[in-house]
C-alpha cells in the first residue's frame, strides 16, 4: 500500500449542551478530520486535540501544522510498504504530537483493514462484541441541575456516571447523587489536573462515598504526588494525561502513583501504543477503561473497537452518539440496554455520511504527496 496524499478537514459540530470541565467550557467541537488516500483503499483518522492548548499542549491547527509540515511528508517519504504499525516508527523522531500522529496512524490502519477486509476490532484483539457505557456529566451551574442530568443518563441506561469536579464543586455533588440515587450507581469523578498535594485532606472527604476513582486529581508531570496521594485517600486513584505512552504508565505503576489506567488513543499517540498500555496493564493486574474526547462517530467507532479488549474491565467514556451531538458526521451509535455494538465491517466499520460531513465542515486542504 503506497501513500497517495490526505485531506484535512476541520469541522465544527455543536454540543447539545454546554461541557465545563475544571479547564474550559464547550458549546461546540472543533476538531480536524483526516482522509488518508493510498492506492488500495481510503481510511478516515480523527485528531482529538482541541481548538486551544487547554487539556494538553497540542491544538487542533498546530496539529494540522505539523501533519502538513513534517508528519504526512515524512510517511510519504518511507521506504517500504505502509501499514499501520510503520506509522509510529516513521514519525519517532518528531517529538511530541501524538494526537497528529495518532490520527494519522487511524486513518492508515482504517485504509490498510479495509483494503484486506478486515475490521478494526479483530486486529486489535478485541474478545467482546459490545461494551458497556459510561457518561461523563460536566460542572454544572446547581445541585438540581446536576441530579436532572444524570437522573437523564441513569434513565437512559447508562451504567456508570462519571463527575467533573474542580475545587469548591466536588464533595456537595458527589454526596446529592449519592444521596439520591443511591450507593448501587457507580459512580467515579474526574478532576482534569485542578488540584495540588495539599488538598489531600479535603479529597479524602470522598471517600466514604465509595467512588470507583478519582481521575487524575494532580498536574500530569506529578507522579510523586499521585504516589503521595493514592496513601493517603482510601479512593483509588486514575491516572488520564499523566499517562502518555506505555513508558509512563510502567513508571506510574511502579510509583504507585495509579491502580487504575484511563486511555485515550489520541493522547497517546495511537491505538497500537494504546493496545501495548492494554497488554501492560493486565499483566500487572491494573484495570482500564477507555476515555473520551467528544470523538465523533469515527473516532467512537474505533474507541468501542479497543474498549471490547480484555482489560477494559471498567465501563468507558463511549457515550452514544446523542449525549454530545443532535446530528453526527456518521449513522449514530445508540445505546442499546447501557452498551454499545462494537462494529464488525472492514477498518473503522463506519464511514462519514456525505450530506452530514459537509454540513459541519468549514475548511479543507489537500496535501499531495
Amino acid at each position: 500500500m503506497r501513500l497517495t496524499g490526505v485531506e484535512l478537514r476541520w469541522v465544527s459540530l455543536p454540543l447539545v449542551s454546554p461541557f465545563r470541565t475544571s479547564f474550559s467550557t464547550q458549546t461546540t467541537r472543533d476538531l480536524l478530520l483526516l482522509r488518508v488516500v493510498t492506492d488500495e483503499a481510503e481510511g478516515w483518522g480523527e485528531c482529538v486535540a482541541m481548538a486551544a492548548p487547554l487539556y494538553s499542549e497540542e491544538y487542533v491547527d498546530g496539529a494540522a501544522d505539523a501533519l502538513r509540515r513534517f508528519l504526512v511528508p515524512a510517511l510519504a517519504a518511507a521506504r517500504g510498504p505502509l501499514t499501520g504499525p510503520a506509522v509510529a516508527r516513521v514519525l519517532e523522531p518528531f517529538h511530541g504530537h501524538r494526537m497528529a500522529k495518532a490520527a494519522l496512524e487511524m486513518g492508515v490502519l482504517d485504509a490498510e483493514l479495509r483494503a484486506a477486509d478486515r475490521p478494526l476490532s479483530r486486529e486489535l484483539g478485541a474478545v467482546h462484541d459490545r461494551v458497556p457505557c459510561g457518561v461523563s456529566v460536566g460542572i454544572m451551574d446547581d445541585l438540581g441541575a446536576l441530579l436532572d442530568a444524570v437522573g437523564g443518563y441513569l434513565d437512559e441506561g447508562y451504567v456508570r456516571i462519571k463527575l467533573k469536579i474542580e475545587p469548591g464543586w466536588d464533595v456537595a455533588p458527589v454526596r446529592a447523587v449519592r444521596e439520591r440515587f443511591g450507593d448501587d450507581v457507580l459512580l467515579q469523578v474526574d478532576a482534569n489536573t485542578a488540584y495540588t498535594l495539599a488538598d489531600a485532606r479535603h479529597l479524602a472527604r470522598l471517600d466514604p462515598f465509595d467512588l470507583l476513582l478519582i481521575e487524575q486529581p494532580l498536574p500530569e508531570d506529578d507522579l510523586f504526588g499521585h504516589a503521595d496521594l493514592a496513601r493517603l485517600i482510601t479512593t483509588p486513584v486514575c491516572l488520564d494525561e499523566s499517562i502518555t505512552s506505555a513508558r509512563t504508565a510502567a513508571a506510574a505503576i511502579r510509583l504507585g502513583a495509579c491502580s487504575v489506567v484511563n486511555i485515550k488513543p489520541g493522547r497517546v499517540g495511537g491505538y497500537l501504543e494504546a493496545r501495548r498500555i492494554h497488554d501492560l496493564c493486565v499483566a500487572h493486574g491494573v484495570p482500564v477503561w477507555c476515555g473520551g474526547m467528544l470523538e465523533t462517530g469515527l473516532g467512537r467507532a474505533a474507541n468501542v473497537a479497543l474498549a471490547a479488549l480484555p482489560g477494559f474491565t471498567m465501563p468507558g467514556d463511549t457515550s452514544a452518539s446523542d449525549r454530545y451531538y443532535a446530528t453526527d458526521v456518521t449513522a449514530p451509535f445508540v445505546l442499546d440496554d447501557g452498551h454499545l455494538t462494537v462494529p464488525t465491517g472492514p477498518g473503522l466499520g463506519v464511514e462519514p455520511l456525505p450530506d452530514a460531513l459537509a454540513a459541519v465542515t468549514t475548511a479543507t486542504e489537500w496535501i499531495p504527496v
